[in-house]
């Protein structure tokens, strides 16, 4: 038999769209993420990533790319069960998989631009 979850506590897949908007407001992040605002100003203590802008009376405003960093977040803590250090750790694994994944599109782009100049050179041999 099957437990069933509090209406408050919801899934990754039933968390609403994030809107198309340069900044987000704590609560507005609260809503979208299904956390509460304490919860965001500890996890920007406990997650260096998390870093959002810091307007007057010190209030915070979140961008797009730290939305979703929030609902990676809640994703690994609640849906993965994973503690902070182990969140913490496993979002710097990400980062330096994205960094070398970076380097490697990179390296892949200069090997085709290097290719793509030799077959140009043949075609204009051949050409005459």
């Amino acid at each position: 038999m099957p437990i069933e979850q509090p209406e408050s506590i919801l899934s990754a897949a039933s968390l609403p769209p994030i809107p198309a908007k340069r900044y987000f407001t704590i609560g507005e992040v609260g809503e979208l993420c299904g956390v509460k605002a304490h919860v965001l100003r500890y996890w920007e203590q406990e997650f260096s990533q998390l870093k959002p802008v810091k307007r007057g009376g010190n209030r915070r405003y979140y961008q797009h790319h730290e939305v979703l960093l929030v609902r990676k977040i809640r994703h690994l803590l609640y849906d993965q069960g994973f503690t902070i250090s182990g969140a913490r750790n496993r979002l710097d694994e990400a980062a330096i998989q994205d960094q070398e994944n970076a380097i490697a599109a990179e390296q892949a782009r200069a090997l085709l631009a290097e290719l793509r100049s030799e077959v140009e050179a043949t075609l204009a041999v051949l050409r005459g």
